[in-house]
């Protein structure tokens, strides 16, 4: 009955995002964190921010990524399954709609309004997961730390064309090889 019950959990998480995930995979990152962390606490900020960090050095969309990597963490191959056809069956529905109504009344400003309206909205929500992980890398890193990396990661993305799993695997790589921080012995005997 526990297992049912958090499969049907785990379906309608991942159609909520599957249906109002305007704006492609990046723009439905907002809410798996909503849905994962936040409403059903399937994993914390700090793990959400590595699956979402791992997802992106992978190629592929992030959104089937992180569905299939977080329904298998919840519910098992199962899980997987539900979690990557909740949320892809229904942007193949609306994708086919869409586009048979786009074919039909392109032309018309409705149509066209439809999409920009779903623009700022999108900004919202992807600003705010934005600074939700800026606050989260200063509170662990700093200040200093934290600005100096978004900007060599945005110069490096933004100026020189880097694809950004590059960098992002650079910096897991940075971090798994960093050395440990020698312990005083005051923390040694704790």
């Amino acid at each position: 009955m526990i297992m049912l019950r958090t499969q049907t959990q785990l379906f309608l998480a991942f159609l909520r995002i599957g249906l109002f995930g305007f704006g492609g995979g990046p723009s439905m990152i907002p809410l798996v964190h909503q849905e994962v962390v936040e409403r059903h606490a399937w994993m914390d900020d700090e793990t959400f921010a590595d699956v979402l960090a791992i997802g992106n050095t992978l190629p592929g969309p992030i959104a089937t990524k992180m569905a299939g990597y977080i329904g298998y963490r919840v519910g098992g191959v199962l899980g997987a399954l539900n979690a990557l056809i909740a949320v892809i069956v229904p942007v193949i529905v609306a994708m086919v709609a869409l586009l048979g109504l786009y074919a039909r009344h392109g032309d018309q400003r409705w149509v066209q309004g439809m999409g920009q309206g779903v623009v700022p909205v999108v900004m919202v929500m992807m600003a705010k997961l934005t600074w939700d992980f800026f606050a989260k890398s200063r509170a662990s890193l700093g200040w200093l730390v934290t600005l100096t990396m978004g900007a060599v990661a945005g110069g490096l993305i933004y100026w020189l064309g880097v694809h950004p799993g590059l960098v992002i695997g650079a910096l897991l790589l940075a971090a798994l090889l960093r050395p440990e921080p020698r312990r005083t012995a005051s923390e040694a005997s704790k």
